[in-house]
């Protein structure tokens, strides 16, 4: 008799949920991907959302602590034009608060197995010491999708490589480009553009540290356009809009340009990210990477910069002098003129954070002057892999190459010049592979 009434009820229960409709723990019928934290300062936020057909977000917010006021965004509309991505931007918010917020679609609350909140900046500006700050960089995120992908082994995987950064609990993440890889049939219209975008981004393994720190990033060719693209490349407007609509930022076009080059500041650090396809010319003895518009603001901003560490986010290796694939030293003579003028302005605290390669090293030049130069590469997150210990680079960092998965740590720490960066790469089960710390400037 029990058991008879328990499967009447276990049968009158699923008939309910059906007849109600829930939406699975975690997931919202009409929710992609996301939310995704963008970028944040003292007194602004910005959260990416993507939904599946055209919809209406509101974000609900509320500061932690008692008596707080709950707070609501103004709706923003999602539309097929832009990938039905949308970003929420959270203003007149207080420096150094914690938010917990909550995401509504169609004026439905999207119920998450994970909480949702962020922490704006702190205003220490002639208030005390810089606080210390860890941000997670790397490059070359590739997710299979067999229809397109090549024959024989998968190119991607170790996607539990996205737990470990989790585990980590950076302030934010700096994606060093390729970071989605558009196949044959998505580089020739936009469709397909948006296709491998949104492939990449609704990944379920990513969708916790979308949500848990905020992200900015560049591009390099795969998620331009096509292999070693560059400026000649046709539908690069498609793939700016996809990059723009998936990449939230209000920094695009610093120095009046036209790519993705922009800038952002974190704590007493500067962020420099560079576009190093836009401009991209074929001619490598002669042509330039940066575009002289570009240059011209990288140089003009690096002199203006009051920032203890000054990080330059471009694509391919900068220092490296191995003059193989796509490293800035096929480009000889740009390179050495960024390089004089650091050296000669006596820049201090210039580090280039670079991806591309599928290995990871860090690499140390000193300039006769006794200008410091370093440049970490941090490649790859899910894309196949290569040791090139047997690459000549002649900057390179004594037991730093890295030929496995992997992902870097960076912390920012100490007081006024006695700051420091400290530099961990982690493989995709969390062991250490190289540590190396980066001293402070006085």
């Amino acid at each position: 008799m029990n058991a008879n009434f328990n499967q009447i009820l276990s049968i009158t229960v699923a008939c309910i949920l059906n007849l109600i409709q829930l939406p699975a723990a975690g997931q919202d019928n009409n929710l992609l991907s996301g939310p995704m934290l963008g970028p944040l300062t003292l007194r602004d936020a910005s959260i990416w959302v993507q939904t599946k057909k055209d919809a209406k977000l509101q974000i609900v917010y509320q500061a932690d602590g008692p008596n707080q006021p709950e707070l609501k965004s103004d709706i923003v509309k999602t539309n097929k034009k832009d990938g039905y991505c949308a970003t929420v931007h959270l203003s007149e918010l207080q420096p150094g608060t914690l938010y917990r917020y909550s995401l509504w679609i169609d004026k439905k609350k999207v119920n998450l197995p994970y909480p949702l909140s962020f922490r704006t900046q702190t205003h220490w500006q002639w208030r005390s010491d810089p606080p210390d700050f860890t941000f997670v960089t790397g490059s070359c995120f590739y997710i299979n999708e067999q229809d397109y992908d090549r024959p024989g082994k998968p190119y991607g995987g170790d996607y539990e490589i996205l737990d470990q950064i989790c585990s980590k609990k950076p302030d934010l993440m700096v994606w060093l480009g390729d970071n989605t890889y558009l196949r044959e049939g998505d580089f020739e219209s936009r469709s397909g553009i948006y296709h491998r975008y949104t492939h990449t981004r609704s990944l379920e393994k990513l969708q916790p540290l979308l949500a848990q720190s905020a992200h900015y990033a560049i591009w390099d060719d795969h998620d331009y356009g096509p292999n070693d693209s560059d400026w000649t490349y046709p539908l690069k407007q498609h793939t700016l809009d996809a990059f723009r609509d998936f990449w939230p930022s209000e920094g695009y076009g610093a120095g009046h340009t036209d790519g993705v080059t922009n800038s952002f500041m974190w704590n007493d650090c500067q962020f420099f990210m560079l576009d190093n396809r836009w401009y991209r010319t074929v001619d490598r003895e002669n042509g330039t990477i940066l575009g002289e518009q570009q240059k011209y603001w990288l140089k003009e901003a690096l002199l203006y910069s009051k920032a203890t560490f000054k990080f330059i986010c471009i694509g391919g290796q900068f220092l490296n002098d191995a003059r193989v694939f796509e490293n800035y030293s096929n480009y000889a003579t740009e390179r050495q003129e960024i390089i004089d003028f650091i050296s000669e302005h006596k820049i201090k605290g210039v580090i280039f954070l670079t991806g591309d390669r599928h290995h990871s090293e860090i690499s140390k030049l000193d300039t006769p002057n006794g200008t410091v130069i370093y440049d970490i590469t941090s490649s790859a997150i899910t894309s196949s892999t290569t040791d090139h210990s047997s690459e000549p680079n002649t900057l390179r960092v004594s037991g730093s190459m890295i030929g496995v998965r992997n992902f870097a740590v960076v912390k920012v720490a100490g007081k006024g010049i006695e700051r420091k960066v400290q530099v961990d790469f982690f493989d995709k089960d969390g062991k250490k592979m190289f540590n190396y710390q980066i001293g402070s400037l006085k």
